[in-house]
Protein backbone atom coordinates (compact mmCIF):
# COMPACT_ATOMS: atom_id res chain seq x y z
CA UNK A 1 0.00 0.00 0.00
CA UNK A 2 1.06 3.62 -1.05
CA UNK A 3 2.09 5.31 2.11
CA UNK A 4 1.27 9.01 2.09
CA UNK A 5 2.50 12.01 4.96
CA UNK A 6 -0.46 14.21 6.30
CA UNK A 7 -0.61 17.97 5.41
CA UNK A 8 0.86 18.89 8.65
CA UNK A 9 4.33 17.08 7.87
CA UNK A 10 7.35 18.60 6.14
CA UNK A 11 10.30 16.26 4.98
CA UNK A 12 13.36 17.52 3.66
CA UNK A 13 16.59 14.82 2.78
CA UNK A 14 19.89 15.04 4.22
CA UNK A 15 22.99 13.85 3.39
CA UNK A 16 22.54 11.14 6.18
CA UNK A 17 18.80 10.14 5.38
CA UNK A 18 15.10 12.42 5.55
CA UNK A 19 14.06 14.78 8.64
CA UNK A 20 10.28 14.84 9.10
CA UNK A 21 8.78 18.08 10.66
CA UNK A 22 5.13 17.01 12.74
CA UNK A 23 3.97 20.84 12.47
CA UNK A 24 1.56 19.79 14.82
CA UNK A 25 3.04 19.18 17.71
CA UNK A 26 6.64 20.50 16.74
CA UNK A 27 8.50 17.63 16.37
CA UNK A 28 11.45 16.31 14.51
CA UNK A 29 12.09 12.72 13.37
CA UNK A 30 14.93 11.29 11.80
CA UNK A 31 15.11 8.36 9.28
CA UNK A 32 17.96 6.90 8.01
CA UNK A 33 18.70 5.81 4.88
CA UNK A 34 17.61 2.45 5.04
CA UNK A 35 13.99 4.12 6.25
CA UNK A 36 14.62 6.89 3.69
CA UNK A 37 15.06 4.05 1.01
CA UNK A 38 11.58 2.53 2.25
CA UNK A 39 10.32 5.94 2.49
CA UNK A 40 10.53 6.76 -1.31
CA UNK A 41 9.40 3.16 -2.57
CA UNK A 42 6.14 3.49 -0.73
CA UNK A 43 5.56 7.59 -1.76
CA UNK A 44 6.06 6.56 -5.30
CA UNK A 45 3.47 4.10 -5.28
CA UNK A 46 5.01 0.72 -4.05
CA UNK A 47 3.72 -1.66 -1.66
CA UNK A 48 5.77 -3.12 1.39
CA UNK A 49 6.69 -6.19 -0.97
CA UNK A 50 8.29 -3.47 -3.30
CA UNK A 51 10.19 -1.58 -0.63
CA UNK A 52 11.68 -5.07 0.93
CA UNK A 53 12.96 -5.69 -2.12
CA UNK A 54 14.65 -2.60 -2.70
CA UNK A 55 16.09 -3.62 0.79
CA UNK A 56 17.56 -6.55 0.11
CA UNK A 57 18.67 -5.35 -3.55
CA UNK A 58 20.19 -1.89 -1.85
CA UNK A 59 21.68 -3.40 1.43
CA UNK A 60 21.86 -7.40 0.77
CA UNK A 61 20.12 -8.28 3.61
CA UNK A 62 17.95 -11.23 4.47
CA UNK A 63 14.64 -11.10 3.04
CA UNK A 64 12.79 -11.83 6.44
CA UNK A 65 14.99 -8.78 7.90
CA UNK A 66 13.56 -6.64 5.30
CA UNK A 67 9.85 -7.47 5.45
CA UNK A 68 10.43 -6.84 9.25
CA UNK A 69 11.92 -3.75 9.00
CA UNK A 70 9.73 -2.33 6.49
CA UNK A 71 6.46 -3.62 8.49
CA UNK A 72 8.30 -2.00 11.46
CA UNK A 73 8.70 1.39 10.09
CA UNK A 74 4.98 2.16 8.47
CA UNK A 75 3.76 0.65 12.02
CA UNK A 76 6.01 3.59 13.61
CA UNK A 77 4.89 5.91 11.08
CA UNK A 78 1.27 5.31 10.81
CA UNK A 79 0.94 5.06 15.12
CA UNK A 80 2.63 8.64 15.49
CA UNK A 81 0.15 9.97 13.38
CA UNK A 82 2.53 11.17 10.30
CA UNK A 83 1.26 9.02 8.01
CA UNK A 84 -1.67 7.70 6.56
Amino acid sequence: MALRFGADVSTAETGYGTVLLDQRRGQYFELNPTGTLIVRVLMAGGDEAAAADALVEEYDIDRARAEEDVAALVAELRTSGLAA
